[in-house]
């Protein structure tokens, strides 16, 4: 009987959910709706020490607003809870007893203080086969001393015991057969007896066999534990269930060098995460795809592309289409550069998608808030003029303002440039010739202007850019005839009227 797919996305709630992250959710998210199977959230929470209040809820809202659905798990409910790892600690300790009575792993009294002093003494020290026998354990010290040492409330912690010697063979679905010779390999600390906690080493193989998880997909950063991993599943005789490794590749700086950070976002003024983040520990806010005006869709579209490939040369994907390409096995061994810029036109390409009636719905507020009472059919019909010209709705208003509120001064660099000195004697014949019109459709607005300047033997680019200067204040917009059209007869003319007064 072939095992169902289930994957899950367990983030620690220590702070804002990085961009990797949602990359990782959404490939976990693409992998179980393609196989008809189930995306499990778990929330990964046994370092106490780095707990941040907020991010929880704030991991929970931006998948949200993205559109990534859970099936179980924290806040959806399920049959394999609690999903929270500090709910679960009776369920470990279980778990820590029997590698213990298996002689899989020992009891280490050493202090922080003693350590140190060790790798003082001995250059590279790790914690393994070699140096165990030097270290005060369960593995030098009698029974007897052990008990005792519990009983007077000495802090603990226990340890993997690797065997030194050992092939350790992982396959992973994205870079093939990974081979790590265990001696390389550390005596993990698997628990900690100060918090009765596990380390996510042990937390992460329990939960993910408990939860009946059949494949791991997360980040390259974790592919060094992934031998460990498969040594703790055979410890526990676990070997039939393991799930199926997939590391996905790191996400770079746009430069192509080292890990992306917040730092670089910072620098080159792009956001690295989902949502705006207040940090309530410093009270800096950090920027979010979200209040940075960017589509769900499109971020979604641009991050299934950072490090997947889908053969083709089709780059835009709804989230059905994304589900039916995905194939693990077309993402990439190598990193994958944070191409911001490609971020910003994929949300230009959904604004073009998208009608100009659901445009105008998001811009109809900041309209509202730069002090214009205007109708939804008016501000439609300026987003169908304008929207291919911006990769964001809110860069609508600056470009596009003089729609609504006419010029009170004119642009210098323009004025200089377009306003000749036979302009005001055009501008004025203009305004007699669009006063006497009956019709101010645009197409009858542009068959009189268009006689009227071949009459008079006018440059046509004279004219229309003194035009522009006078109902848009600077050299920019659509066509004229869309503009005066919209516009309608009395604000033309008053808008002519005084540019004329004032440009002279």
């Amino acid at each position: 009987m072939e095992r169902r797919v289930r994957v899950r996305f367990a983030p620690s709630p220590t702070g804002a959910l990085h961009i990797g992250g949602v990359r990782t959710a959404l490939y976990n998210y693409l992998f179980a709706r393609q196989h008809g199977g189930d995306l499990v959230f778990r929330i990964e929470d046994t370092d106490s020490n780095r707990f941040v209040p907020g991010a929880e809820e704030y991991i929970l809202e931006s998948f949200r607003w993205l559109g990534i659905n859970f099936d179980e798990g924290v806040s959806f409910g399920g049959d394999k809870g609690p999903y929270r790892q500090s709910e679960r600690r009776d369920i470990y300790k279980k778990y820590v007893q029997q590698l213990l009575d298996n002689d899989k792993a020992y009891i280490a009294f050493d202090t922080p203080e003693e350590l140190e002093a060790k790798r003082a003494e001995i250059q590279n020290f790790q914690y393994d086969a070699k140096t165990r026998g030097m270290m005060r354990n369960s593995l030098t010290l009698s029974a007897e001393e052990v008990q005792a040492l519990i009983a007077d409330g000495h802090q603990y912690v226990v340890r993997f015991k690797i065997e030194p010697g050992v092939e350790v063979h992982v396959h992973d679905l994205i870079r093939g057969e990974v081979v790590i010779k265990s001696d390389i390999l550390d005596d993990k600390v698997l628990y900690k007896s100060a918090d009765e906690l596990p380390t996510y080493h042990l937390a992460n193989i329990v939960d993910d066999h408990l939860m009946e998880i059949s494949h791991v997909i997360r980040g390259e950063e974790w592919l060094p534990s992934a031998p460990l991993h498969v040594l703790l599943y055979r410890a526990f005789g676990w070997e039939d269930t393991m799930p199926q490794f997939a590391h996905l590749p790191l996400l770079l700086k746009p430069e192509g060098k080292g890990k992306l950070s917040k730092r670089d976002g910072d620098r080159l003024g792009f956001p690295v995460f989902p949502l705006e983040w207040h940090d309530p520990k410093t009270g800096e806010v950090s920027s979010g795809y979200r209040e940075s005006g960017y589509f769900p869709e499109a971020v979604v579209n641009f991050l299934a592309l950072l490090g997947w490939n889908p053969g083709t040369e089709q780059e835009m994907f709804s989230l059905d289409q994304l589900v039916e390409a995905f194939d693990i096995s077309r993402c990439s061994k190598a990193g994958a550069k944070f191409d911001f810029q490609k971020g910003i036109w994929f949300n230009h390409e959904y604004i073009l998608q998208k009608s100009n009636e659901e445009i105008a719905e998001l811009f109809a507020p900041i309209v509202a808030n730069n002090g214009v009472e205007e109708s939804i059919e008016r501000v439609t019909e300026v987003v169908r003029m304008m929207k291919d010209r911006v990769s964001f709705v809110k860069e609508l208003w600056p470009l596009c303002s003089f729609f609504f509120v006419a010029p009170t001064s004119y642009d210098e660099k323009t004025a200089k440039k377009r306003w000749k000195e036979y302009s005001p004697q055009q501008m004025t014949e203009l305004r007699e010739l669009l006063a006497g019109l009956e019709d101010f459709s645009l197409e009858a607005q542009e068959t009189a202007v268009h006689a009227w300047i071949e009459s008079k033997e006018y440059k046509l680019g004279d004219v229309m850019n003194a035009w522009r200067l006078c109902l848009v204040g600077e050299g920019k917009g659509p066509g004229m005839f869309d503009i005066s059209a919209f516009l309608g007869k009395e604000e033309t003319l008053r808008r002519l009227d005084a540019a004329i007064q004032t440009l002279g």
